[in-house]
């Protein structure tokens, strides 16, 4: 009988401590709860990788889940306007992706501006003896008759095909890729030779290289940009927390360039994003809208 009543007694702690590890489990679940899915489309701009690495890492420590989806930028804009993705923080505005706007912006939310002083234009190095697009043609043996650019979707480029025909200039565009654009930026400059890409600001670029843009007297590539944050439409109703993040997401190009300069010296992306999070708590949590 004595060994029976020990049994039982064994038996009645080990369901206990049971019930006390499953209670422990479920309020480890709680402090960080699962808020749902939410996806970001971006375009692979030096850019637009930095912020919308950032971002994902702040709505992950908001407790959401995120899918990142990197097309060009009609795509995005179409992925956007169908509510395919959530929403992007890629938008140039207004004149860089202008096009892009006019056809898909009546099904699109504009939540705000992400950044501000963002550039277009041509980029030459400052060693390049000229100042205007109007001097280019004088000096396109110079430049080998190119201007190096990037993805043949993005709105930069068809601005640029703009001003080929509006100065008429005798040059040919190269479609490449942000990051090629920059190898061949690179390669030209170590060996101080004459160079014509399509640029803009926030990028690394400026910081690493003695950089200058060239006038643009007929305003092709328009002025201040500013880059803005989209969103599908009802988006703010169905996920308003989520909302209330990409309202209050805004930086400055040195916070964007910190980033960009992380990943161009070889950190992952990732990576780069986590540090500059960890290094702005305060700015993390306004974000989230818990200061």
């Amino acid at each position: 009988m004595l060994k029976k009543s020990k049994h039982l007694v064994f038996i009645g702690v080990l369901c206990i401590t049971c019930i006390l590890i499953a209670g422990c489990a479920d309020q480890g679940g709680e402090e960080q709860p699962t808020q749902g899915t939410i996806s970001i489309g971006y375009v692979l701009w030096d850019s637009e990788i930095a912020s919308t690495n950032v971002l994902k890492i702040v709505f992950e420590e908001a407790g959401y889940d995120v899918e990142l989806s990197a097309v060009d930028a009609g795509p995005l804009y179409q992925a956007v306007a169908n509510g395919d993705v959530d929403c992007t923080v890629s938008a140039w505005l207004p004149a860089t992706q202008a096009n892009y706007w006019d056809e898909y912006g009546d099904d699109i939310d504009l939540v705000g501006h992400n950044l501000d002083g963002a550039k277009i234009g041509l980029v030459v190095p400052t060693y390049a003896t000229i100042d205007s697009i109007e001097e280019m043609n004088d000096v396109a043996d110079q430049f080998d008759g190119k201007i190096i650019g990037i993805e043949p979707g993005a709105g930069i480029m068809q601005n640029t095909e703009e001003a080929i025909e509006a100065y008429d200039l005798d040059y040919e565009l190269v479609p490449s890729s942000s990051a090629g654009m920059a190898a061949e930026l690179s390669k030209a400059y170590a060996n101080e030779e004459w160079i014509a890409v399509t640029g803009w600001t926030p990028h690394w670029k400026f910081a690493r290289f003695d950089l200058k843009y060239i006038e643009d007297p007929l305003g092709i590539y328009g002025g201040e940009e500013f880059i803005g944050t989209l969103a599908r439409q009802g988006l703010s109703e169905d996920m308003p927390e989520a909302y209330g993040i990409l309202e209050r997401f805004y930086w400055t190009p040195a916070d964007m360039e910190e980033v960009m300069l992380a990943i161009e010296d070889g950190t992952p992306d990732e990576e780069a994003a986590q540090a500059w999070v960890d290094a702005h708590p305060e700015q993390v949590s306004a974000w989230i809208g818990e200061a």
